[in-house]
């Protein structure tokens, strides 16, 4: 019984490092791409330049209501193109 009680201790030690050591590399990981959106800016791109490339507006604006939907109004569409 002793080494059962040694076990289930072990594992319950093993399951919550687990859990921290997955919180932090979340943590962390969200923190980073945070900073980096805030102070990396990308000058490559102009702003507020859709190139729609004889797209129907109707279709526009629904693939830009579903990206604003998905990323929860963190995502932007530069530019649609026509296949």
């Amino acid at each position: 019984m002793e080494n059962l009680n040694e076990a289930l201790g072990l594992l319950a030690i093993g399951m919550i490092m687990v859990i921290i050591v997955l919180w932090l590399v979340v943590g962390l990981g969200n923190l980073v791409i945070n900073l980096t959106n805030r102070f990396i800016s990308d000058e490559k791109k102009p702003e507020n330049t859709n190139r729609t490339n004889g797209v129907h507006p109707r279709k526009l604006a629904a693939i830009v209501a579903a990206v604003d939907v998905i990323t929860h109004g963190r995502g932007k569409v530069d530019s649609v193109q026509k296949k």
